[in-house]
């Protein structure tokens, strides 16, 4: 029974040393989580301009659910069909009005490189806040933020 109560004590005293050298290093990455932000990628690119706008309502209420914009870290890529619909001379009022209160927050609004060739559509004729895609393919630079662990969205 004495051997058996040594164990016991010996066990508690090892864990308790363990948990001790542990502990600091499991506060620190618990403290990084809260201060990391969450790192989040919206895809755009549909000419659906009633899906376009429900985009960038769903990152409107992503900052706010986060707790503000210094808390999440957003890129909008948008491509393809979408272009025309962020084209400045003929923008929706309601889609240029928010799209600004994201970028005004923030959101990284990228348009495709490639697609502005196709489409003939200079970053000078878009809505402002756009710059080009860091890679000149747009779904590259969306396989690369991935690979940076941003979380994928696609409205």
């Amino acid at each position: 029974m004495k051997n058996v109560i040594q164990r016991q004590n010996l066990s508690f005293v090892f864990l308790s040393v363990l948990m001790l050298c542990l502990s600091p290093a499991l506060f620190s990455s618990m403290a990084m989580a809260d201060t990391e932000k969450t790192k989040v990628l919206y895809h755009v690119d549909s000419n659906d301009l009633a899906t376009v706008k429900y985009a960038m309502a769903l990152i409107n209420k992503h900052i706010e659910a986060e707790g503000g914009p210094d808390k999440i870290d957003i890129k909008l890529v948008v491509h393809g069909p979408a272009l025309p619909l962020f084209e400045d001379a003929t923008v929706d009022p309601d889609l240029k009005a928010k799209l600004k209160t994201v970028i005004d927050q923030g959101v990284g609004a990228e348009m495709c490189q490639v697609s502005m060739k196709l489409f003939g559509t200079p970053l000078e004729k878009l809505v402002a806040g756009f710059t080009p895609t860091k890679h000149p393919v747009a779904v590259k630079r969306i396989a690369d933020l991935q690979k940076e662990g941003y979380i994928y969205i696609k409205p």
